[in-house]
């Protein structure tokens, strides 16, 4: 199940990532907002990180106007990898580096057919678990148990 959460400004991106994934029959949890009045990002990045950390949700996707906000806001809920990608390569590449388990994207920067580009790609790439990224993970894991409680 994808988790799922905006801000009024990426309400509209929001709506256009839900058709596709009901278009391509895959399971998801919209975790608001649910309409363009004027609301904090911080409350929408959360939940769907928390639904991603505890294991309710399989991975999230977030937006707000230009990703930042939301993506600070998801990357800091211990167990997320939320990475901010404005291109498919680097959809790819944080799944296939990173293991990236969250998405943000920016509604203000980049047009809705990429925007839904980039989902495509980040919900379509597996982890390969080759070595050196592995080794990367579990580095990033480790800081994140050192510094976070």
């Amino acid at each position: 199940m994808i988790a799922i959460g905006c801000d009024h400004g990426g309400f509209d991106l929001k709506q256009a990532v839900i058709a596709y994934l009901e278009e391509n029959h895959l399971a998801y949890k919209d975790f608001g907002c649910f309409g363009k009045e004027s609301c904090d990002y911080p409350e929408f990045g959360k939940a769907a990180a928390m639904a991603v950390a505890t294991g309710e949700c399989d991975r999230g996707i977030v937006i707000c106007t230009t990703g930042i906000g939301i993506s600070i806001t998801a990357n800091k809920v211990k167990g997320i990898r939320c990475a901010l990608c404005s291109d498919t390569v680097s959809a790819r590449l944080t799944r296939e580096h990173n293991n990236a388990n969250m998405l943000a994207i920016g509604a203000g920067i980049v047009g809705t057919n990429l925007a839904l580009g980039i989902v495509d790609t980040f919900l379509n790439t597996a982890f390969p678990a080759e070595e050196k990224h592995c080794r990367r993970v579990a580095a990033i894991q480790a800081l994140e148990a050192e510094t976070m409680n």
